[in-house]
């Protein structure tokens, strides 16, 4: 059975959890514990609010090169190519 498909964790589970996590490191190491993840935490949180800031600048700043390119004239941005092809013209002497 997976653990995921049973939803929430529930009271015992989090009893048992504490349990292992004291026996493992010790009464004075779990506060010390606590600190580190509450500050790796706080990192990841401040990590990610700047990445989303980045983004979102980048959205803005993005729209306003778009806005203010220029369109091109119709003489300028024309789809002949043929005039470079020394061949043009010429019938196929097959």
């Amino acid at each position: 059975m997976n653990i995921l498909a049973l939803g929430a964790l529930g009271m015992p589970e989090m009893i048992a959890i504490f349990l292992v996590v004291l026996l493992l490191f010790g009464a004075k190491k779990i506060p010390e514990l606590a600190r580190g993840v509450g500050k790796g935490m706080g990192e990841f949180k401040k990590a990610k609010d700047e990445f989303e800031r980045e983004i979102k600048e980048g959205e803005v700043e993005g729209k306003k090169e778009w806005e203010e390119k220029p369109a091109a004239p119709d003489s300028i941005a024309s789809t002949d190519t043929d005039h470079d092809d020394p061949h043009h013209g010429e019938e196929d002497k097959g």
